[in-house]
């Protein structure tokens, strides 16, 4: 596969990132109409943006690394302005199941998962980027769109926790060899709570402070829960909290499936000191799918952002197949293909064997 360089990365190329946005007008139309419009936005990422990145060459082209921040503005203000956006999404759901007759029952909990798809597909991958910069301000941000997934301590575990132990058995979102998606999925969700919680918990002991002061992040976290809580039974009742509930296992549930496909069964190698071996290219799964990449921005260039996790999006580097392993599809159809286990292992395992042949068994303790 060929790479392709190019010196700088002009503001204008924020414009295909913004096909995120198509997902709005979608999703409004669902809760104003109901029935076949709920789907919309599934029919969206699962079936025409993968049809458009078979329709169109792979874009494996780099911007310079090198780009600063005031050059790639645009991008910047993209990931801020969905935080506004998400919020008024689950507003407005709450608002149209508690508040109108426009959905039944049914079609709010449909609207519900489909909603949890753009929280989770988008808006957590848009937290992904903004919770692994420096400044506060999107460190708060980040905090502001997971929490709104109740998931608020993977802004923990993913800094602090996955990036330093990716691609070992001590890490709950690497996927091992031969393990199924529906196993994995609940180790992870548990894992990352344990993990997350644990390194809160030594980060304010290395800082003197007990486990009970307000420094503890997971205070925030569940004020936050309260907050969404009380807002979903207020505006909707009961109805609104099982809607807002399954709006956020959705947006999870597709982040850990996400988390499955990006390291499934790739393994750092144990060393003779008993560390593990650096993570390089070859421990994450990549793509170069040009729409998804326009959709989920660049999050398929994986092994860059393992290697530079302050990178942002635009700049992230595509590395050559022959370095760092490609998948065969881009994320929306490998996540459908994760559902199928049997077709999963037979598509996946053999790439996995010939990856781990190529750097050494990956054994692992």
């Amino acid at each position: 596969m060929a790479i392709t360089f190019t010196p700088r990365t002009p503001a204008s190329t924020v414009l295909p990132y913004c096909i995120t946005l198509a997902l709005v007008p979608l999703l409004i139309g669902g809760m104003v109409y109901g029935g076949w419009w709920i789907v919309g936005a599934f029919l969206f990422t699962f079936l025409a943006t993968p049809v458009l990145d078979t329709l169109v060459p792979l874009n494996a082209a780099n911007a310079s690394a090198a780009t600063d921040d005031e050059e790639i503005r645009g991008h910047i203000w993209l990931t801020w302005a969905w935080v506004p956006l998400q919020l008024a999404l689950i507003a407005a759901l709450l608002f149209t199941v508690g508040q109108t007759a426009q959905l039944t029952t049914a079609e709010a909990f449909a609207m519900a998962a489909t909603l949890g798809l753009a929280t989770g597909g988008i808006g957590i991958t848009y937290a992904h980027e903004l919770m692994h910069q420096r400044n506060r301000l999107e460190k708060q941000l980040a905090e502001i769109l997971m929490c709104s997934t109740l998931y608020g301590h993977f802004c923990i575990e993913h800094v602090f926790g996955h990036h330093l132990h990716v691609a070992t058995p001590r890490d709950p979102a690497s996927a091992r060899p031969g393990e199924s998606l529906y196993r994995f999925l609940p180790r992870t969700v548990i894992g990352t709570w344990r993990s997350s919680w644990s390194i809160q918990r030594a980060q304010l002991e290395k800082r003197g402070q007990s486990v009970w002061s307000l420094r503890n992040a997971f205070w925030r976290y569940a004020a936050w829960s309260v907050f969404w809580f009380a807002l979903s039974y207020g505006v909707a009742g009961w109805l609104g909290v099982g809607v807002f509930i399954v709006q956020a296992a959705v947006a999870v549930l597709l982040l850990e499936t996400v988390n499955y496909l990006e390291h499934y069964g790739l393994q750092r190698r144990l060393l003779e000191n008993g560390r593990y071996e650096p993570t390089r290219e070859h421990h994450s799964w990549n793509a170069n799918h040009r729409f998804t990449n326009y959709m989920l921005i660049n999050l398929q260039r994986h092994s860059d952002h393992h290697r530079n996790p302050i990178r942002r999006y635009p700049l992230l580097q595509a590395h050559p197949a022959d370095t760092a392993p490609q998948l065969p599809y881009g994320y929306s159809w490998m996540v459908v293909l994760a559902l199928l286990p049997p077709a999963w292992f037979r598509v996946m395992d053999p790439k996995v064997a010939a990856w781990q042949a190529r750097y050494g068994d990956g054994a692992a303790a």
